[in-house]
Parts: structure tokens; sequence; C-alpha cells
């Protein structure tokens, strides 16, 4: 019989770490640089650009390290899945050692960084491995490690790990890193103001003027200028970029429970099958660890969250017996950006800017690329020499003609959503087919609207066109929000902005009579 276990519906990162409180500007501000984002690339470039002598304003739409950040699985490691062959493939040798080269520097400077700064983060040295157990993927498999081996990781293939089931093969990257994310980020935003940086909370930026200097305007009516802005926004908020045809959003479940510390995994892994499963453990108390498990990778507004819960919430039980006897357990989610090359983009917004930058398309490995992405930014902001891969991940890049089929799904995709969701009348028939607790999109006085009824059966209704381009929303069952299909969007039911690129609230719509 299974057992019964108390589930905190949390991050374990943002349930063991204390709030924050940084102000809300109530007065026009000026700064030498602006950055747009308080995740682990906003705040690491804020350093360092502060460490550079620059006046550095950090702007957080809610509240810093408590987005994409605060719901990481926090493995720091240069080993991204089975991606060496193909950069090396598609891009050539240099390009993958210059991919490789990047992320182990963002590996060190991270450990670095907790030296110099004192930070106590759970830094935990582990080894990286990307496994299958499918035999007919063995030479997929060599072939990785080979790469991965050519582009200078310490990579090998293994037949043997110590995961509580049989793989065919796997890479192993020695020398990576786990962590906690909020540990590391809330002590470095105190560095940050201690050095002379200011952060501003509860600060949601909705206007980007570019030109020779830069203006941005924010929700509370603040204005803040300055010379060089950075959207560190995870998913670009503005749309000038047209970054939004390159990317798609994608979402992954993570649940968490504490096991006993001698049976705990000593490494991380991850495979591409089953939907994507990933695994490590974290510091927990006395005699345990927490054993992390992430998976069923799908798009926001796909439905169907709370059985891609069950899902993998049965293969942990099924595949790691120790985790099936935990009495207690974490759940959360966590959002990435895919590029349709496979490489973010960190560097100048577009052609036509010289003071707008951006840093995006992480593909689910954000704690290093948020590190690299610190150094390229503040070498094109501080000036200094520039990192060799600066062309690498240069946003302005022209797409090759590969990739122009990725780039078509990417926007065959949001047009499916644009124009298909609209074809339905309804999603439910009225306001009776929506259980308490529970919300779906209805046709009401003509015009489709987000309605959520809570459990007292009290209905809130939104219009249902995501503020960004336009979309639909749809409803996530498990964690009770409306999301956009097209471009990643995230409201709270009463349609306040949860996660961008949309900068404004769902719209209100006449509430409507309580159905009998």
């Amino acid at each position: 019989m299974t057992p019964q276990r108390e589930t905190v519906d949390e991050s374990y990162w943002m349930a063991t770490t204390p709030g924050t409180g940084y102000p809300t500007p109530d007065t026009d501000l000026t700064a030498e640089v602006a950055v747009v984002g308080g995740g682990i690339a906003g705040l690491c470039t804020a350093w360092d650009l502060v460490r550079a002598g620059l006046d550095v304003v950090v702007l957080e739409a809610d509240r810093i390290a408590a987005g994409v950040s605060g719901y990481t699985t926090a493995k720091l490691t240069a080993a991204h899945g089975l991606v060496y062959a193909g950069i090396e493939a598609k891009h050539g040798a240099d390009d993958a050692r210059l991919y490789a080269l990047s992320q182990q520097e963002a590996v060190e400077r991270t450990a670095a960084l907790c030296t110099e700064l004192g930070i106590d983060a759970d830094l935990e040295q582990a080894p990286a491995v990307t496994y299958v157990q499918d035999p007919g993927r063995v030479d997929e498999v060599k072939q990785e490690a080979a790469a991965a081996h050519r582009a200078g990781l310490d990579a090998s293939f293994v037949t043997e790990t110590e995961l509580p089931f049989d793989i065919a093969g796997g890479v192993r990257v020695d020398g990576q890193l786990q962590f906690h994310p909020r540990k590391f980020l809330l002590a470095l935003a105190e560095n940050i103001t201690r050095a002379g940086g200011r952060i501003f909370e509860r600060t949601r930026v909705t206007g980007l003027h570019d030109g020779a200097r830069c203006r941005l305007t924010t929700e509370s009516g603040a204005t803040i200028r300055t010379r060089d802005a950075v959207v560190a926004t995870h998913y670009p908020v503005f749309d000038r970029t047209l970054l939004f045809t390159r990317i798609k959003p994608r979402r992954e479940l993570v649940i968490a429970a504490p096991v006993p510390s001698d049976t705990a995994l000593t490494g991380m892994y991850i495979t591409p099958e089953h939907g994507t499963r990933s695994l490590r453990s974290a510091p927990y108390d006395a005699g345990r660890r927490l054993l992390v498990v992430t998976g069923e990778s799908f798009e926001p507004g796909a439905g169907g969250v709370r059985e891609r819960f069950d899902r993998l919430d049965s293969w942990a039980r099924e595949h790691l017996p120790h985790f099936a006897e935990a009495d207690s357990a974490y759940r959360w989610a966590a959002q990435d950006n895919d590029s349709a090359d496979h490489l973010p983009y960190v560097g100048h917004a577009h052609p036509g800017t010289q003071h707008v930058f951006v840093a995006t398309g992480f593909g689910g490995w954000g704690m290093s690329n948020g590190v690299m992405a610190a150094r390229l930014l503040t070498a094109h902001i501080a000036g200094g020499p520039r990192p060799a891969w600066t062309d690498l991940y240069d946003p302005r890049r022209l797409p090759p003609i590969r990739d122009a089929g990725q780039i078509a799904s990417y926007q065959a995709s949001a047009a499916k959503h644009f124009v298909g969701d609209r074809l339905h009348t309804s999603h439910v028939d009225s306001l009776t087919d929506i259980p308490p607790g529970s919300g779906a999109v209805v046709r009401l006085h003509g015009k489709r609207c987000a309605v959520y009824r809570d459990e007292s059966g009290h209905a809130t209704a939104l219009s249902a066109r995501c503020t960004h381009l336009g979309c639909l929303v749809q409803f996530n069952d498990a964690e009770r929000v409306w999301e956009c299909p097209c471009h990643g969007s995230r409201f709270a039911t009463d349609g306040s902005v949860l996660h961008g690129p949309a900068t404004h609230p769902l719209e209100p719509r006449e509430t409507p009579d309580p159905p009998a």
C-alpha cells in the first residue's frame, strides 16, 4: 500500500529561506545601468557591474530570487544533457569548445564567489551523468562523451552508476557543482547593496525607450533613466528584440522528499527518456538528504498538470525505493526557454541598439548560463576584454538555414494556439461545469472569459486574452494559475502577472452570477 505523505506545494529553496523586503521606488531614479530582473542572471550581472565601479539599479517585478531562479533544480554544471555532439555538428568543434569553456568557467566562478564573499550556499562538488536505459541509444551517448571530451570537459563513457537501476550507458563529467540557489542569491543581493548597488522589488517595468540613453517606465509610475539597460527577465518582456520568434517556453515538474543520507545519490543524473528525468540530492537534516526528481516536460497551458505530477511521483516511487518510503515531500514547477539553435542569446538585444542588452534562451541550464551571461554583459557594458565566446551567444546572429524549420515550428505552434483556440466557442459549456477550486475558459456575454471558481464557489472572471500578444490562456489545475500556451506568460486567478513576457494583468470582466 502506498504510504500517505504530507506534501508542501512550494519550492524547497523558497520554503527554507527568509523573504525579502527591498523597497519600491516612490520617485524617479537615475543610474548608469538598470538591470531588469532579479534572478541569477540579473543579480550576478548587477554584482559584476557594481564591482566594476558602475552605479546600478536592479528592478524586480515581484521579489528577487523568487521567480525561475527560486524554482530551479539548482544544478551548476557544464554538462547539459546530450548537447555537445549536436553543437559540434551544427556549429563546429571550435564553438563546442567555447561553449564548454564558458559553462565550466561559470561553475568555477560561482565557487570562487562563495569563497570570496563567505557565502554558505550548501555548495557541493558532484559528477554530472547523462544516461540512457535504451540499448539502442548507446552509440548516441558514446558520441556525446567523445564530443564533450573534445570540447575540453572531463567527460567519459560509463555503464555503471550508483543509481538503483541499470543503465545502458552514460556520459559522466566530473568536477561539477550543486547548491542552494536562494542562499547564494540572497547573500549576493546583500553584497550588491553593501557595495552601493540599489535593489527595488515590486517594480514591474512596463516600457523601455531605447536611444542614446534609456528610459524605463514602471507600473507604479516611476521612471528610471540610465545609460544602459539589461533585460534579464528570463523571457524578454520587450518584443522589439523579436526573440519571441526564436525561443519556446516549457515547464517541468519537480518533486522532492527526504531519504536516509546513506541511501542518497552523490551525483547529479539526467536522462532524455521517460519525458526527461533529472535526479540529485541536497542537504536536508541530520541523517537525511532531500532527493530531488524532475521531469514531465510540457508546454505552458498544455493542461493535465495534476496527472503529470502523478506520473512523476509514480516513476520516482517505482525506481527509487527510499523515495517511496518518505513521509513528506515538496513539489513545484520550473519554467525554461529553449532557443532554436540550442544556444543562449546574450548580448545586444537587437541590431539597432548600443545600450540595451538581453540574456535569455538558457534551455534549462540557467544556473551556469546566468553566471556566464553576467561576465559577458559586464564586458559589453563596463569595457575591457570580451570573452572568446562573445559571438557564439550574440542575439543578433543570423540563424542558419538548417534552423529555419525549427524557428517555423515555434511560430506555427504559437499560431496554432492563437487561431485554433478561437475556433472553440467555449472550453466548457457553462459555469456549472467548473468545479470549485478550478477554472476554465467560458463564453460570457459574447466574450471568452477565463473564469476561476474558488472552494466556496465564488467566480472571478477575467479576459481570456493574454496581454502579451493576445493568445487565449489555459488553466493549470495543479498550480491554479492561468498560462499562455504561446509564449509562457502566467497569471494569478485575480489576473495579476506572475511571469512574463506579459507586463499587464488580465483585464477583469463582469463577475457572473453564482451558478445554481
